[in-house]
C-alpha cells in the first residue's frame, strides 16, 4: 500500500465497511502566531517525538534497483516520500516506529510473509549500520533516550500483520530478538490470529482465535507491545482482555468523527484501551479524520470499481491506478487539516485523560491524503503549535509525543524481565 499507490489500497480496504482533562492548564493570554510558531519548533527539538507508525520500509521494497538496492537514500533529502533523515531533523522526529507491513494476500503462501518480514529488518539494520551518524536501530525505550541524546534518529520495529507469525509461537520470540516491539495482530483481512476491521462479512473467528489467545499471552512473555490497529471490534476487547499488560493502536484516529469507519477506534473501546493503561495514536491520513474525506474515499471507491467492471482490467494495475489520478484531478481530494488531527487528540482527552493518545501518523503509508499543514515528518510543529493555541501545556503535548507511549513500552518490558 505504499506511497505511489497508497490511497488506491486505502479505497481497496474500505469497502468493508472539545473539552479536556482536568490536568489541563488554563489558556495563556493570545501570544502572537510568530511567538506560537517558534514555541512549537522548539518544544519540537526538546521533546522526544516518537510516532507510532511510519511505513518506510515497504516504501523502499516497492523501489528497489537491479540489484536488490532501494534506490531512494533516506540518509538524505528525497523527492518523494514522507519520510528522510533531513525532513525528520527539521520536524524533530527522533523514534518513528517503522512498519514491517506484511500484505494480507501473503497470508495464502507458507513462509512467505515471515520471510518478507525478516528481509524488511535487515534492510532497515542496514541502512542504520550504513548512516551510523544518523540512524541507529532502538530496542528499548533506554536505547530510544539515548540514541536521541547522540542526536540519531532511532528506527523502532513494528510488524504490520501478526501473519509473520505463521502458524508458530516461536516466531513471537524470534521476531523479539530481532528487535521488533509490536506486532498488529492483522490487517487488511482475517488471518490466524484475528479478524480484521475491513473485513466486515462473516466473521472467522469472532474475534482473537484460540491460537490469537496464544500469540497474546507469548508477546507479553518476551516483552512485544499488543497493536490493536486494523483489528475487528471484538477482537480488541478481547485482545484487551487476554493482555495482561496495557496495549496500543499504533494508528488508529477516533470513529467518532467517521460514523461506521470500523478501522477508527469507538469511544468505547477507546476507554476500554484506555482502563487498561492503553495508548490510542492518531492516524493522520484525511480519510480517518474527517467525514468528509471518508466519504469521498468510499465514492471514488465505487467510480473505481464500476471502471474496473466496465475495462475487465485488474484492480491493482497502471490503468486503474491511472484512472484514480485522473478522478483525483477531477475531483479534488477535500483534504483534512492539521486542526483535524489536534481535534481527534482533544476527544481522546475528553474521553480518557491525556495519558492515553499519542502520534500514529502512517507517514508513507496513506499516500497524498494527508491532511493540509501535516504532509510529511518536517511538520509535527505545526501540530504543536495548534496545541498550545488550545491550551495544552509543554508537559501535556511532551505525553503526546512519546511519553505515553514510552509508558507503555516501559511497563511492557518490565513485565517480561519481571522487574
Amino acid at each position: 500500500m505504499r506511497q505511489t499507490t497508497a490511497l488506491l489500497s486505502l479505497i481497496l480496504l474500505a469497502t468493508t465497511s472539545c473539552t479536556h482533562g482536568s490536568n489541563r492548564q488554563e489558556a495563556p493570554v493570545s501570544p502572537s502566531v510568530t511567538d506560537l510558531a517558534e514555541r512549537s519548533r522548539a518544544l519540537a527539538k526538546r521533546v522526544i517525538i516518537a510516532d507510532g507508525h511510519v511505513d518506510v520500509p515497504y516504501r523502499l521494497v516497492e523501489k528497489l534497483g537491479p540489484e536488490g538496492e532501494p534506490t531512494e537514500d533516506i540518509s538524505q533529502r528525497t523527492a518523494g516520500g514522507d519520510f528522510d533523515y533531513p525532513r525528520a531533523v527539521e520536524g524533530g522526529l527522533d523514534v518513528p516506529f517503522m512498519s514491517i507491513y506484511i500484505p494480507a494476500d501473503l497470508q495464502a503462501k507458507p513462509g512467505a510473509s515471515k520471510a518478507l518480514a525478516d528481509s524488511l529488518i535487515d534492510m532497515m539494520e542496514k541502512i542504520a549500520r550504513k548512516s551510523p551518524e544518523k540512524f541507529a536501530m532502538a530496542h528499548s525505550v533506554e536505547e530510544a533516550r539515548r540514541n536521541t541524546q547522540d542526536g540519531k534518529v532511532s528506527f523502532a520495529l513494528g510488524i504490520e500483520n501478526g501473519s509473520a507469525i505463521e502458524d508458530s509461537l516461536e516466531n513471537v520470540k524470534h521476531f523479539h530478538k530481532r528487535g521488533v516491539r509490536y506486532i498488529t495482530l492483522t490487517h487488511s483481512k482475517d488471518n490466524q490470529i484475528s479478524d480484521a476491521s475491513f473485513n466486515t462479512g462473516k466473521r472467522t473467528w469472532n474475534g482473537l482465535s484460540p491460537f490469537g489467545r496464544q500469540v497474546v499471552a507469548e508477546m507479553n512473555r518476551v516483552g512485544i507491545m499488543v497493536d490493536v490497529s486494523h483489528l475487528s471490534d471484538d477482537a480488541i476487547r478481547q485482545a484487551v482482555e487476554v493482555s495482561q499488560v496495557p496495549v496500543i493502536a499504533s494508528h488508529s484516529s477516533c470513529r467518532y468523527f467517521t460514523p461506521g469507519f470500523e478501522r477508527n477506534i469507538s469511544d468505547e473501546l477507546i476507554r476500554v484501551v484506555a482502563a487498561k493503561g492503553g495508548v490510542v495514536m492518531i492516524n493522520f491520513g484525511s480519510g480517518f479524520l474527517s467525514q468528509a474525506a471518508n466519504t469521498y474515499e468510499l465514492e471514488l471507491r465505487k467510480a473505481m470499481m464500476a471502471f474496473v467492471q466496465e475495462r475487465g482490467v485488474a484492480r491493482d494495475g497502471a490503468e486503474v491506478q491511472a484512472f484514480v489520478e485522473s478522478y483525483m484531478r477531477e475531483h479534488p481530494v477535500p483534504f483534512a487539516r492539521v486542526e483535524d488531527v489536534a481535534d481527534h487528540i482533544d476527544h481522546v482527552v475528553k474521553l480518557v485523560g491525556i495519558d492515553h493518545v499519542g502520534l500514529g501518523s502512517d507517514f508513507d503509508g496513506v499516500g497524498p491524503s494527508l491532511p493540509i499543514g501535516l504532509k510529511d515528518v518536517s511538520q509535527y510543529p505545526n501540530l504543536f503549535r495548534v496545541l498550545l493555541e488550545r491550551g495544552y501545556s509543554e508537559a501535556d503535548i511532551e505525553k503526546v509525543a512519546s511519553g505515553n507511549v514510552f509508558r507503555v513500552w516501559q511497563r511492557v518490558e518490565s513485565h517480561a524481565t519481571g522487574r
